[in-house]
């Protein structure tokens, strides 16, 4: 897919939600519940991706120096 197709792609559905939006006052109560679970499923997801990527990021790009641990060699234990 060309970056041309995704453009005309997201904007064909740009424009769908859009008119949508449009007939969301008019619209059945069954309906503007659908779309307003379908919103918040989006919401949810695009938060949970935001918190995630956050959370990865704080961890790696904190900026502070990582305690190194000591580390001490196993040795194998002989019996006599």
């Amino acid at each position: 897919m060309s970056y041309k197709d995704f453009q005309n792609e997201l904007y064909a559905i740009g424009n769908k939600l859009w008119l949508k939006l449009q007939r969301l006052p008019k619209a059945e109560p069954v309906e503007i519940v659908c779309f307003s679970v379908i919103i918040l499923f989006i919401a949810v997801i695009l938060s949970m991706m935001i918190i995630a990527c956050s959370c990865c990021c704080g961890q790696c790009c904190s900026g502070s120096p990582k305690k190194k641990s000591r580390k001490i060699q196993v040795r194998p234990v002989v019996h006599a």
